[in-house]
């Protein structure tokens, strides 16, 4: 049996499963719910302090792995490559963009262009820049397979990273049938935002965009989810201040949504769906928010095009507030649109399934 290794630390914080977690997670779900892959492939699961509470951990056919540690770098780069060594791994899996030089066996790297971009670019720490720049590249150079999330990263993380692209897979990321035709009707009407919060999300443009519409729509409001990561922070005082001028509260802001299903109840609410973002490598709420029969509105882009089509709302310039006031707008009022948007979703979103995400990451597997 093919013996495959995952790296799963990015699952012990529920609060932090944005990105990487979700993927692991919603892998080793459609993992455990397909026996012919169950009878191929093993699946070991490295840990690093605990292994959490989810129902789909609680299953035998994984072999789970607590290495014991607080640090982040002692477990990655020097237990972890040990032990799934010491384990006969036949392929690791990190999807955590890195390659830990230590490990020598076959290993899959997950990339995306935003990484490359937070190193050379980005206001993270110093000491995160040095280890993205000396450990993503490490990857480029010796893994056997990159995989990228959409099409359009690929191109990106091909050309900056210099990977020839016969050695990238593209598996698009996944949505789920939603579970529940419950809303939020708390909030009335309104726009909802989901993801964290940071320049290239345009979420203070958005916001102010809401405010030129506003006297134009008293009825609605504008709901965000997702931690504030402006340095310094922005949304608080911004949406403070924004209240106070429309005399009311109009504009919502949560950190963090506990509960699934109170999630779902937002997208099943809200009027239009804004993420606006100048780059992503795919762009996960917007999928989502369309699998809920939402507008979107996104920019104008290749990677949003390729994923939706035309079937959006496309804001030309996300850096001005007044372009993507117009384009709220158009989404409000252009009721013909919104009804041709949301028939497209019911084709388009079923293509882009946590099964399908999982059948390409086995496959490019199982090819090497």
């Amino acid at each position: 049996m093919y013996k495959i290794g995952i790296e799963c630390e990015n699952l012990e914080d529920p609060k932090s499963r944005w990105g990487v977690g979700h993927l692991v997670l919603n892998l080793l779900q459609e993992y455990a719910k397909n026996p012919e892959w169950q009878k191929r492939f093993q699946l070991f699961l490295y840990f690093k302090e605990r292994v959490p509470d989810d129902e789909v951990l609680k299953n035998p056919v994984f072999v789970k792995k607590v290495l014991g540690t607080r640090s982040f770098n002692i477990f990655y780069h020097i237990l972890l490559p040990i032990r799934a060594t010491f384990d006969g791994i036949d392929m690791m899996f990190f999807p955590a963009y890195m390659l830990p030089p230590l490990y020598l066996r076959k290993a899959t790297v997950m990339f995306t262009e935003d990484v490359f971009h937070e190193y050379k670019t980005g206001t993270l720490p110093f000491r995160y820049k040095l280890a993205y720049g000396l450990f993503t590249n490490w990857a480029a150079k010796k893994a056997a397979k990159i995989l990228a999330i959409s099409e359009a990263s690929k191109k990106q993380v091909s050309k900056l990273y210099g990977i020839k692209p016969d050695r990238i897979t593209v598996a698009h990321l996944g949505v789920k049938e939603p579970s529940t035709a419950e809303s939020a009707s708390q909030y009335g009407n309104y726009i909802l935002y989901v993801g964290q919060m940071f320049p290239r999300r345009r979420a203070v443009e958005s916001i102010k965009a809401f405010e030129k519409i506003a006297p134009e729509f008293p009825a609605l409001n504008f709901v965000l989810v997702g931690k504030d990561k402006y340095n310094p922070h922005r949304i608080a005082g911004l949406v403070a201040e924004i209240n106070k001028k429309l005399g009311k509260e109009r504009v919502f802001h949560f950190e963090y949504i506990n509960n699934d299903k109170d999630l779902e109840k937002l997208y099943n609410g809200a009027k239009l769906f804004a993420y606006i973002s100048s780059s992503e490598a795919f762009g996960l709420p917007p999928v989502e928010a369309a699998a809920h029969g939402v507008p979107v509105v996104v920019k104008d882009s290749e990677l949003n095009h390729e994923l939706f089509g035309n079937a959006a709302f496309f804001v030309a310039d996300e850096k001005d507030p007044e372009n993507i006031a117009n384009v709220f707008r158009q989404g409000l009022t252009d009721e013909l649109r919104r009804g041709k948007l949301m028939r497209e979703y019911k084709e388009l979103t079923p293509k882009l399934s946590w099964e399908n995400f999982a059948q390409k990451f086995f496959s490019s597997i199982s090819s090497l």
